[in-house]
């Protein structure tokens, strides 16, 4: 990676923030930078989309993400729900099953969505066009990069023309993959290992008939373990393992990719869209910043695929980041929230890769005594029916919950630093049921009985809030109050009445004894507070971002660069 020296008589561009990689993370990051109002340019090496069906699924808080970009309806109409998962043997017996039809963490969508990556790619780059002040550079590279006190200095190439130009941002994100040139650039290692087991990928379009295996299934076969799916689109994936002596040159062959479809697709129906070879990782930076340069995604973290979070983590890691640099930069938070970002991903990402880790080992046994006590051992355990049920409803996959950072208090308590449930709610003049996420607005949300005075008027001048006042289940619309008129600088009302459609709303505030919650725009509890506590949760709040409660302060980010952590932070 080359020093910085901007071309000489070339006019430096000014951006608040510089994302380098549009692969999902990258676009989705900037979508969300972009809907908050920042000033975004995101730089792509390759002049074109991908175009490869490499990331395949995702899960409900990712639905929840692409949701509050903007952009759910058009990312879930192209993607499909399995509803079952079967983990079978060599014989085709199965010894497991998650039953996702069935199964409902309370976040408003599907437990798994499978999704086509070109499609998902090309949803994500169309979003960044609702944005003036968001532009994509295709066909750029990042070849040199220097930051100071006040900002970052990035070096660009033209990949074509081999033309160069500087850009200055105050943050630079690195979205940009496992082999990130951003992570190179600021010198950060990663630690953790490679398996080196090779797998061949296939993905392919197959019509409805030529379809052998309906469902989702984990061939867990010691001789050569597979995984096998329909997709989004009439698409179905395929991986199978290497066996030992197997070459990438003999797998990829078209006689030796139809003898393993065989049994899943009909082979001669099945049109090969992508076949390639890959091993998988279990790696995570030693550090996620470096001064004003964060990472992200498979930048930051690599995980085994077995629970299908690798896309998904990375898109958590957005949702983190892309609230905070906006407040920071708007003047409403002090620099060092930043700093919670890794303090809050990194652990439960590595819970993440390790639950992978540990799924693996059941799938990847790999002698015929191990296999057969494994299938026997599964099958027995879950003659007990709370254990059949942690299988059957996925319940192993870790909660989204934080153990430290931003949050009243600083680390967990209870249900405070966990995601809040988004059920469905009524709201007048709104035909039908909404969830609940698109009446919280893109602030912080208070949420309370409709009964509890308002609370907004104790809330700290600067910060975007919205008060959303629950009715009990039942209640007509009709008897709502009126919607006040939004303050003349945003258009919109800083109160919304809504009846809780399900009673769900309700029943968590009584189970957790609060009249209120309070919650931050990525939807994690920041509070639980009762109807004489809002004063004291605006001094946390206010604490927790680094300013004073009466948001005296016109740039937080002016106080000069937080210094970045020595080392890891602390799981």
């Amino acid at each position: 990676m080359e020093s910085v020296q901007p071309p000489a008589h070339q006019e430096v561009q000014e951006v608040e923030v510089a994302v380098i990689g549009c692969g999902p993370v990258g676009a989705l990051t900037a979508n969300l930078l972009g809907a908050r109002g920042v000033t975004t340019l995101v730089v792509e090496r390759s002049a074109t989309p991908h175009g490869q069906p490499r990331a395949f699924s995702c899960d409900d808080e990712a639905l929840r993400i692409y949701q509050q970009a903007g952009l759910l309806d058009g990312i879930r109409d192209e993607t499909v729900a399995p509803p079952l998962v079967e983990y079978v043997n060599g014989a085709g017996r199965v010894f497991a099953r998650m039953r996702l039809s069935e199964t409902d963490f309370g976040y408003g969508h599907a437990p798994l969505r499978f999704f086509d990556q070109p499609r998902l790619e090309h949803t994500l780059r169309a979003g960044l066009d609702r944005f003036p002040h968001v532009r994509l550079a295709p066909g750029t590279e990042l070849v040199g990069l220097t930051q100071d006190e006040d900002g970052v200095t990035v070096l660009l190439s033209d990949v074509a023309t081999g033309q160069r130009r500087a850009v200055r941002a105050r943050y630079v994100l690195g979205c940009d993959g496992a082999r990130s040139a951003t992570r190179a650039a600021v010198r950060i290692p990663l630690s953790g290992a490679s398996y080196a087991e090779p797998w061949l990928a296939v993905s392919g379009d197959v019509p409805p008939e030529a379809v052998r295996v309906p469902d989702t299934t984990f061939v867990c076969d010691w001789r050569r373990p597979a995984f096998v799916s329909p997709g989004a689109a009439g698409s179905y994936r395929m991986e199978f393992m290497l066996r030992p002596g197997e070459t990438e040159d003999d797998m990829r062959r078209p006689e030796t990719i139809a003898a393993l479809v065989s049994p899943y697709v009909d082979p001669d129906r099945f049109a090969v869209t992508r076949a390639v070879v890959y091993t998988f990782h279990h790696l995570v930076a030693q550090r996620w910043r470096e001064g004003r340069v964060f990472l992200l995604g498979d930048a930051a973290h690599q995980m085994p695929p077995f629970m299908g979070q690798g896309l998904c983590s990375g898109l958590r890691d957005a949702a983190n980041l892309s609230w905070k640099l906006s407040l920071v930069l708007s003047g409403a938070a002090g620099a060092a929230v930043l700093d919670t970002y890794e303090t809050e991903r990194r652990p439960h990402t590595v819970e993440m890769a390790q639950t992978s880790v540990r799924l693996g080992r059941v799938f990847l046994a790999r002698n015929r005594v191990t296999a057969g006590v494994r299938d026997a051992a599964l099958r027995t355990v879950q003659t007990i029916p709370r254990v059949r049920r942690f299988v059957e409803r996925f319940e192993f996959k870790p909660v989204p919950a934080y153990r430290r950072g931003l949050m009243a208090g600083g680390r967990r308590d209870g249900v405070v630093g966990t995601m809040f449930p988004q059920p469905p709610v009524l709201v007048p003049g709104a035909p039908g049921e909404r969830l609940l996420d698109e009446v919280l607005g893109d602030g912080f949300a208070v949420l309370g009985r409709a009964g509890v005075a308002d609370p907004l008027g104790a809330w700290r001048p600067g910060l975007p809030a919205r008060f959303v006042a629950v009715h009990p289940s039942g209640t007509p619309l009709a008897d709502l109050p009126d919607q006040p008129a939004g303050p003349p600088a945003t258009g919109r009302p800083d109160r919304v009445d809504v009846v809780d459609a399900d009673g769900v709303l309700g029943g968590w505030l009584r189970r957790h004894g609060a009249d209120l919650v309070v919650l931050r725009p990525d939807r994690f509890v920041f509070a639980l507070v009762t109807a004489g506590g809002v004063e004291q949760a605006v001094r946390d709040l206010s604490a927790a971002l680094g300013v004073p409660p009466d948001g005296d302060r016109t740039r937080a980010d002016t106080s000069g660069l937080a210094a970045a952590p020595a080392g890891p932070a602390p799981s």
